[in-house]
C-alpha cells in the first residue's frame, strides 16, 4: 500500500535523506494509510507525521526542532514531530529503551506501535513489536501493561470510530 502511494514515498525519501540513526516514520502515517484503504477513503488528512529516531549522542529536545524545521523546508504545510527515543523513556517513566523498536512498544495502541522506513531499494521495511495483525483486521486493542484509563481518554477523544466504522475499539486487556 505504501509503496504504491507517491506522497507517502516522497515523504519517506526526504526522511530518509536526512540520515538519521534508526530512523521511522510511525503511527498515525501508517495505521490511517491502512484503515482508508480498508474503508475504501481517500486520505485522511494526519494531525502529525510522527518521526522517530535513536541517538544517544545528541539527545537534546532542541535538535529535534532543528529537524523538525528542515523538514518544513520540504514540506511547510505539515506538522513534523520530530522525537529522539532515546530520551523519551523520562517522559515516559521507563527504563531507558534499547532502540526504537522497543520504544513504540510502549505506544498506547496495537495498531499504532508500527512504523516504515525507505531501504536504499526503496522498499518498505517496517517495525510491529505487535505484528501488523491487529492493523489490518481493524483492531484496536491498549499495548501491554499501558494505562487503560489514558488509553480509553484517548480512543475517546481520537473518535475513530466515526472517521473508520468497520474499526473493533477493545477497552481493556484482551
Amino acid at each position: 500500500m505504501i509503496e504504491n502511494d507517491v506522497w507517502m514515498t516522497d515523504v519517506l525519501k526526504v526522511v530518509r535523506s536526512l540520515n538519521l540513526n534508526d530512523c521511522w516514520i510511525g503511527a498515525g502515517f501508517v495505521r490511517n494509510k491502512v484503515w482508508d484503504e480498508k474503508h475504501g477513503k481517500e486520505r485522511t488528512e494526519l494531525n502529525d507525521i510522527d518521526i522517530i529516531y535513536f541517538d544517544k549522542s545528541n539527545s537534546a529536545k532542541a535538535y529535534d526542532l532543528q529537524i523538525e524545521n528542515k523538514l518544513k523546508n520540504f514540506y511547510p504545510n505539515l506538522n513534523w514531530s520530530v522525537k529522539n527515543q532515546s530520551r523519551m523513556h523520562i517522559r515516559n517513566g521507563h527504563k531507558p529503551y534499547a532502540n526504537c523498536n522497543e520504544a513504540i512498544s510502549f505506544w498506547p495502541e496495537t495498531a499504532t506501535s508500527i512504523a516504515v522506513r525507505l531501504n536504499s531499494k526503496n522498499k518498505i521495511e517496517y517495525l510491529a513489536p505487535y505484528g501488523l495483525e491487529d492493523l489490518f483486521n481493524l483492531l484496536v486493542l491498549p499495548t501491554p501493561g499501558f494505562d487503560l484509563t489514558t488509553y480509553n481518554t484517548r480512543i475517546e477523544k481520537k473518535q475513530w470510530k466515526e472517521k473508520w466504522n468497520k474499526l473493533e475499539i477493545k477497552t481493556s486487556y484482551v
